[in-house]
């Protein structure tokens, strides 16, 4: 296994988390901004319509997709700068 992909691992797990929290938190700001309401609803929500529920997943989904993209991509940027070789 190669060292940077070592290397990688534990900054990938850490980095991971980290973006699964951001785009939580981004996700809640934009449904507000959205949505005009606090709490996202829910798929088990009973007094939700379907419609309601689909768009807020997709939009979650999208979001946490991005978050996800943009923190894997820049921690594989970082630790290509500090061990020169990009983790693969």
């Amino acid at each position: 296994m190669k060292a940077s992909k070592v290397v990688y691992k534990p900054v990938g797990l850490a980095l991971g988390a980290g973006a699964g929290l951001l785009a939580g938190a981004l996700f809640k700001e934009v449904w507000k901004l959205a949505g005009h309401e606090d709490d996202a609803p829910d798929a088990t929500d009973e007094d939700r319509h379907w419609r309601e529920i689909l768009i807020a997943a997709a939009i979650q989904g999208a979001i946490f997709a991005l978050v996800k993209a943009a923190v894997q991509r820049s921690g594989a940027v970082a630790v290509r700068r500090v061990s020169g070789k990009w983790p693969a």
